[in-house]
């Protein structure tokens, strides 16, 4: 079909019917003539849950009993199906078509769809664009159903469920059965009984009468497929703000000259974050391959910045700790930088004692060891507004700004000349002891943990901290009093009686922490 809807939007939708077993196929061979299942537990018997075209092809189909089909042929491979699996192939395959457009949305389990307007342009047409896309998912071993369409649930539609052509879009959305609007069973049932057996039927009945006899889901599925309804795309990633992209006649086969290319890009991104006033917080580069497949490096820092020279190094660091190498493959035909968060980046001054010159060090090296260990291992506290001692900070990735909400508090610091009211090491939680007092609400006499008795020389306290009154269910909230105390060793600890008397018959004490 090459005509052109009235509409603004094109779309053009992916249906892969054997994902499953081509998949499979790319990392495990299997004997050429054995039809090929995967099966899974449903409704407490193993079902056929998605099958090869040679299954298809003896009359075996998702949703039988595993028994049945192996009756109907005994030589059937079976495997466990692994929709994890399947669901990483089709984003690795939602990741490749980037290169098209930037609004690719998954149409799980086993399809995709692309808003390819404005877009088709860069290979010459539609029909360019798709001849490109069948050419590379052909190099992958994927058999691939595509059809176009001005809305995305009428591309989407045409793609699974078209069996011949037609001489415009809307003749063959017309033409679709009404299985085509994926309704429930007993929907799609109702209305074949009626007589309305395609879109097209459906469609010359007045759109009221629809919803009072088969339900408003099925006029509003109408709507949408027919485009009198929007029919948005939730794409797999949002466009970026600034983007550049390079594209090469001949692949590049090696990865330190796309490295290179990477760096032409960033000055290109810098150039027009300047322009803005802006600076990058989130770098994301996306390495094409000529065989259709993409590979993503995502890189953050904690500051906005535009310094390319910092941003390559950080790309470096996060390549070198690849577990899994970037690999041209064939050759990149194609590689994109994207810059998805901006912040707003004015000129500083530096100081002349060299303050700043010391921070902008520190958060470089907090970007470096964010990127080489990961975002989660690189943490800063903030104190929180509580009283409770192990709520009293926030434990954040180091790489992120200052939370907005709860507002950062400031840390309480000892009087000058005093020791320190909080423990160096705190447990979380708490460690429960045997407590020795010389009367039963008095300060601690001795004390054992780990199997190993202390006894206390000196002890300051109590220092009593109340639960918080809004966090209480129904007053089950207890009062601490706490005790630093030293043993004869001169070992420091932070201990707490958990309940008053009055409380609770029979309070335990646990520790809290050790000074150092």
């Amino acid at each position: 079909m090459t005509n052109k809807s009235s509409g603004t939007r094109r779309y053009l939708a992916l249906f892969f019917p054997w994902l499953p077993a081509e998949r499979l196929c790319r990392t495990a061979p299997r004997p050429p003539d054995a039809p090929l299942v995967f099966a899974e537990k449903q409704r407490g018997a193993l079902r056929l849950a998605s099958v090869d075209r040679a299954a298809q092809a003896v009359g075996l189909t998702p949703g039988m009993p595993l028994a049945d089909a192996r009756a109907r042929v005994p030589e059937l491979l079976v495997v466990q199906h692994d929709p994890v699996a399947d669901a990483a192939w089709l984003d690795r395959l939602a990741l490749g078509c980037n290169r098209y457009t930037p609004l690719v949305a998954i149409d799980a389990p086993d399809g995709l769809i692309l808003d390819i307007a404005g877009t088709d342009h860069l290979l010459g047409g539609e029909a360019e664009l798709i001849d490109d896309l069948e050419m590379r998912l052909s190099r992958l071993g994927m058999h691939v159903r595509i059809a176009l369409g001005p809305t995305a649930d009428a591309a989407r539609a045409l793609a699974r469920y078209q069996t011949r052509p037609a001489p415009d879009e809307d003749q063959a959305v017309r033409r679709l059965p009404v299985a085509a609007l994926e309704l429930e069973p007993e929907a799609t049932t109702a209305l074949v009984r009626a007589g309305l057996k395609t879109i097209g039927d459906l469609a010359s009945r007045p759109m009221a009468n629809i919803a009072a006899r088969f339900g408003a889901d099925a006029a509003n599925a109408l709507r949408r497929i027919l485009g009198d309804a929007p029919s948005p795309l939730d794409p797999r990633i949002a466009p970026p703000p600034v983007a550049t992209e390079r594209r090469f006649a001949e692949p590049l086969g090696s990865t330190a000259h796309a490295t290179k290319v990477l760096a032409e890009l960033l000055d290109e991104a810098a150039t027009q974050m300047r322009e803005r006033g802006k600076g990058g917080r989130h770098f994301r580069a996306t390495f094409f391959r000529s065989d259709g497949l993409a590979r993503s490096i995502e890189i953050e820092t904690g500051h906005p910045t535009r310094d390319t020279a910092l941003i390559m190094r950080l790309f470096a660091e996060r390549m070198d700790s690849l577990a899994d190498p970037l690999d041209p493959g064939f050759g990149f035909d194609m590689i994109r930088l994207a810059v998805p968060r901006l912040e707003t980046l004015g000129a500083t001054q530096l100081k002349l004692e060299g303050g700043a010159v010391r921070s902008a060090a520190m958060d470089e090296l907090v970007d470096r060891m964010t990127t080489r260990l990961g975002r989660g291992r690189v943490r800063r506290l903030l104190a929180a507004d509580t009283h409770i001692p192990e709520q009293a900070q926030l434990a954040l990735p180091a790489i992120d700004a200052q939370p907005s909400w709860p507002p950062p508090e400031r840390w309480q610091a000892p009087e000058p000349g005093e020791p320190p009211t909080r423990p160096f090491h705190l447990f979380d939680p708490p460690q429960p002891i045997e407590v020795i007092a010389e009367v039963p609400d008095g300060p601690p006499h001795q004390f054992r943990w780990r199997r190993q008795a202390h006894a206390i020389r000196r002890y300051e306290g109590p220092e009593r901290i109340a639960a918080e009154w809004w966090r209480r269910r129904d007053n089950a909230g207890l009062t601490r009093d706490y005790y630093r105390v030293e043993d004869a060793q001169g070992r420091r600890f932070w201990l707490f009686r958990h309940g008053l008397y009055d409380e609770k018959p029979d309070p335990r004490w646990y520790i809290h922490g050790v000074f150092a």
